[in-house]
């Protein structure tokens, strides 16, 4: 297999993250590293993908970390599954609209496994699903293409704690509101990630 396969047992910061994939992504330019699947946890951090307003930040006190990903602001935390990915998308299609669609089948699929209904939504980028009628974001995207690598990836809220959002707009939508997997159901999601890396796999042809 092409690809490397890597889970964090221990919280990663930010900062750190981001400059390894920011090197896998140069290597991969180079043919030098496989591609990369990278499932982990942040502690807390505010960002700021290259699209977000500083309207969204309803704290002034909190520090938003700017990026190079697409996107609004978001916050990361404990309780929260990021998969990172680093994918050539020169071996398939050079299509970032069916590369964010194969994420987005990914977590879907996944979901389905926990008899989990969810959604994505053309006008709003992520992840939804319905408590008690309302639709509600679990799941954010945020992708950075370089030479056709794809990097960066998507967060899934799992058991996190939702009052980090109360400070930000998150993904700059005023009138939706955010959840976790744990509101919906009382479950245990630690095989979440087994699942989600098995469907990537065999969305991507990898």
């Amino acid at each position: 297999m092409n690809i490397e396969i890597k889970k964090s047992k221990k919280p990663v910061n930010y900062f750190d993250a981001i400059s390894y994939l920011e090197e896998r992504a140069k290597n991969i330019i180079k043919n030098n590293e496989k591609e990369l699947i990278w499932i982990l946890e942040h502690p807390s951090i505010y960002t700021g993908g290259t699209t977000y307003n500083e309207k969204d930040i309803l704290d002034k006190s909190i520090k938003i970390i700017k990026t190079n990903r697409g996107g609004k602001i978001t916050w990361h935390g404990p309780g929260q599954l990021i998969c990172y990915l680093v994918i050539d998308l020169n071996k398939r299609k050079k299509d970032i609209r069916k590369f964010i669609k194969i994420i987005e089948k990914s977590i879907i699929d996944a979901l389905k496994e926990f008899n989990i209904s969810s959604h994505s939504d053309r006008n709003n980028v992520g992840i939804w699903i319905n408590i008690n009628g309302e639709s509600k974001k679990i799941g954010a995207i945020g992708i950075k293409v370089k030479k056709w690598i794809a990097y960066h990836g998507f967060s899934l809220n799992i058991n996190n704690d939702l009052s980090n959002y109360s400070k930000i707009i998150p993904c700059g939508i005023k009138d939706k509101k955010i959840s976790n997997l744990i509101e919906l159901k009382n479950e245990d999601f630690s095989k979440m990630y087994k699942i989600i890396i098995k469907n990537l796999c065999f969305n991507l042809k990898i």
